[in-house]
């Protein structure tokens, strides 16, 4: 029979000391102490490997950092693979690698790097980075592979309980393109988001606040004629109601996109949004082309018409117009940067009395002939810089009285 080795104690292993040359104290079932000339010790775990039939040696670590009921603990759970015909070393570099691909693809590192694919403009880079903050917080440092529906469905739950539900929706679909892109990187095997359908409440859909009512909008103007913030804001919350562009187009707008010499901005792809088909040419009124000149003056030194607060390299908040319109009083539900779009669309129709395929296309909208044929992006470009010039001077007579 084997002789059967006395399991150590900690107080044997304290008091052996080093010899001319290292030595074993066994321990029992293939573990044993090796105590080195120096005084060092460290666990090793002799075994037969299931296929090969050959001996091997694991480490398992040194003492004390390593006590005496751990090492036991590992050596168990490795008899244990090896009656299962699994080699524990090779078992072992399998579990490290695994850890080591799982630390390079969290959840932070692959959603930045989905990101870093994308052909966004600048407006919608920020919007998407806005929409992944929460769940880099809370899930960035988790393995992708390792993340369920319900730690998405948790994050997404916070913004839904402070009544944010279109912020709620927006990260869920958000993670979703960064689950989608793992899958086809094979960094996680499915997407999580795609069991979440229904678990979230659906957003009340409500039309964007926008001033139709002349009388108002012209006490608005007068407000913003008179509001004392920074140069650019002033200079945004001048433009805005009278190009009514997306407001997103408008705090991203490049100093290559204007012509300023033939009263022009001209949208290139992808600014655009993509569904419309359609690159959007802005004739700018003269007012506007003033405004535009005093611009040049501060905001040159950067690629872009309204650069953000602290730095040339990005372009303004997509909160600031919005942040203005609050300290001069107006409320979230009476007005917004983007109901200038709606403000223009009914007083130009209704009041003014212009043809609605102008005003459609001026808007960005894709507008089709009698045929169904979209209408060329210069068409009615001359009736359109007419009625441009005639809105910009309506605007000026209303915020004057």
């Amino acid at each position: 029979m084997p002789k059967i080795a006395k399991p150590l104690t900690d107080k044997e292993i304290k008091a052996a000391k080093p010899i001319d040359k290292p030595y074993k104290l066994s321990d029992g079932g293939g573990l044993y102490l090796l105590i080195n000339k120096d005084g060092s010790k460290f666990w090793r775990f002799d075994y037969t490997r299931p296929i090969t039939k050959k001996r091997n040696t694991m480490a398992f670590g040194c003492y004390p950092e390593l006590s005496l009921a751990e090492a036991r603990t590992k050596r168990d759970d490795a008899r244990k693979l090896v009656e299962a015909n699994i080699d524990p070393s090779e078992h072992k570099k399998i579990e490290i690698r695994a850890a080591r691909v799982a630390s390079t693809n969290t959840f932070e590192l692959v959603a930045m790097d989905w990101l870093s694919k994308q052909s966004y403009s600048p407006a919608t880079l920020e919007k998407a980075q806005y929409l992944l903050k929460l769940p880099i917080q809370k899930l960035g440092n988790r393995p992708i592979n390792d993340i369920q529906p319900i730690d998405v469905l948790d994050v997404c739950r916070i913004a839904e309980k402070e009544g944010l539900l279109e912020k709620a929706r927006g990260m869920l679909n958000k993670c979703s393109q960064v689950f989608r892109y793992a899958v086809a990187c094979s960094l996680c095997l499915s997407d999580p988001t795609r069991d979440l359908r229904g678990a979230l409440k659906p957003p009340v859909k409500r039309h964007l606040p926008a001033v139709i009512d002349p009388v108002e909008l012209g006490q608005l103007l007068v407000d913003i004629n008179h509001y004392q913030g920074r140069f650019i804001t002033v200079q945004a919350l001048r433009l805005a109601p009278m190009l009514f562009i997306r407001p997103g187009e408008l705090r991203a707008a490049k100093w290559e996109d204007l012509d300023l010499e033939k009263s022009e901005m001209r949208f290139r792809p992808p600014k655009t949004r993509k569904q419309t088909e359609v690159d959007l040419v802005i004739p700018l009124p003269t007012q506007a082309v003033s405004i535009l000149k005093d611009l040049q003056l501060v905001t040159a030194g950067s690629i872009y018409v309204f650069p953000a607060i602290h730095t040339n390299s990005k372009c303004m908040s997509e909160n600031t117009i919005n942040q203005a319109l609050r300290r001069m009083g107006w409320e979230a539900d009476q007005v917004c940067g983007h109901g200038f779009r709606a403000t223009a669309r009914t007083i130009l129709e209704e009041v003014l009395g212009y043809r609605y395929e102008w005003i459609e296309m001026q808007l960005g909208h894709q507008v089709r002939d009698a045929n169904g044929r979209a209408y060329n992006r210069t068409r009615f470009l001359d009736q359109r810089r007419e009625m441009m010039q005639r809105w910009a001077d309506y605007l000026d007579d209303l915020g004057r009285k």
